[in-house]
C-alpha cells in the first residue's frame, strides 16, 4: 500500500532527489490525489540560460519537460510512495527510485518563457499501471499556455540507477 504523505510542501527537496542547480520546481501550489500544480520563477541566473540563446535568454523546452516531470515526481512521492521510509538525501537508502522518466508520448511547445516569468505547471495523473504512471501536463506563463505534453514515469529498483561499480 502506498504511503500518503500529507506535508505542507514547504520543502520541495523532501519529495525529490533533485537539487540546485537542476531542481526546477520552486513551490508546490496545490496537490490532490491525481493532480499537482507547481511554480518556478525564472530568475535569469539558471546555469543553462546564457547559452540558450546568447543575448536572448529563453527557457529551454527540455527544461520545461523536466519541470513537468519533477512535478509529477512530487505527486508520486506524496501520494503513491510504496516505501514506509523515504530518504531524498541518500537515494541508495530507498529500494525504489520514484518517478523515472520512461517515455514522452507527445510534447507541443506553443510559446516562450524568459527571465522574470513565473512558470506554472498543472500535471494530471491520467492512469496508473502498477509501477508506471501516465501523465499529461500544461505549462503556463500567466494565462498563456506555452507547452502541453504527455509522458510516463516509472518506479524502478534503485540499483538500476547505479553502474556495476557502485
Amino acid at each position: 500500500m502506498a504511503q500518503d504523505f500529507h506535508h505542507n510542501f514547504d520543502r520541495v527537496e523532501d519529495y525529490l532527489h533533485h537539487r540546485s542547480p537542476y531542481l526546477l520546481v520552486d513551490r508546490v501550489v496545490a496537490v490532490e490525489s491525481k493532480q499537482i500544480e507547481t511554480e518556478k520563477v525564472i530568475t535569469g541566473e539558471e546555469f543553462f540560460l546564457p547559452g540558450h540563446f546568447p543575448g536572448v535568454s529563453i527557457f529551454p523546452g527540455a527544461m520545461m519537460q523536466e519541470m513537468t516531470t519533477q512535478s509529477a515526481g512530487i505527486l508520486i512521492a506524496a501520494r503513491y510512495n510504496p516505501m514506509k521510509e523515504y530518504n531524498t538525501h541518500d537515494p541508495k537508502f530507498n529500494p525504489f527510485a520514484l518517478g523515472v522518466l520512461v517515455r514522452v508520448t507527445r510534447a507541443k511547445f506553443q510559446g516562450f518563457a524568459r527571465p522574470g516569468d513565473v512558470l506554472r505547471a498543472t500535471v494530471v495523473l491520467n492512469d496508473r499501471f502498477d509501477t508506471i504512471f501516465d501523465f499529461s501536463a500544461t505549462l503556463r506563463v500567466g494565462d498563456r499556455v506555452i507547452m502541453k505534453n504527455q509522458f510516463r514515469l516509472a518506479n524502478i529498483p534503485t540499483e538500476a540507477l547505479y553502474g556495476d561499480d557502485a
